[in-house]
């Protein structure tokens, strides 16, 4: 009578820690498949800024015309705004991150 205990106690445990073991085996699935799914879209996006910028790769550099300085002061001129453009967006950005940890240390 006393290994009828016995065993069945072992069976029932490991019928419990089976239980387990598949629970968490199926949740780690589940959440793996959702890493899967996010990461397809992230290469989704990748995939689409690299045939936007695939683009850029082939253009031919156009050679300066050193008797007219007109069109270098134009592309000249285009760049300085491009760079003024780039400077503010990033002074906004630092603006609201510094808001932001300032909101936090108050």
């Amino acid at each position: 009578m006393l290994w009828f205990v016995v065993w069945s106690v072992l069976v029932v445990g490991s019928c419990v820690g089976g239980f387990f073991l598949l629970r968490h085996v199926y949740r780690s699935g589940k959440a793996l498949l959702l890493a899967l799914e996010e990461l397809s879209d992230v290469l989704d996006r990748l995939d689409r800024q690299v045939t936007a910028l695939a683009g850029t790769i082939g253009t031919v550099p156009v050679p300066v015309e050193l008797e007219d300085a007109g069109p270098a002061r134009a592309r000249m001129a285009l760049a300085q705004a491009a760079r003024a453009a780039r400077l503010t967006r990033r002074a906004e950005r630092h603006e609201a991150a510094y808001r932001r940890w300032w909101s936090f240390v108050r």
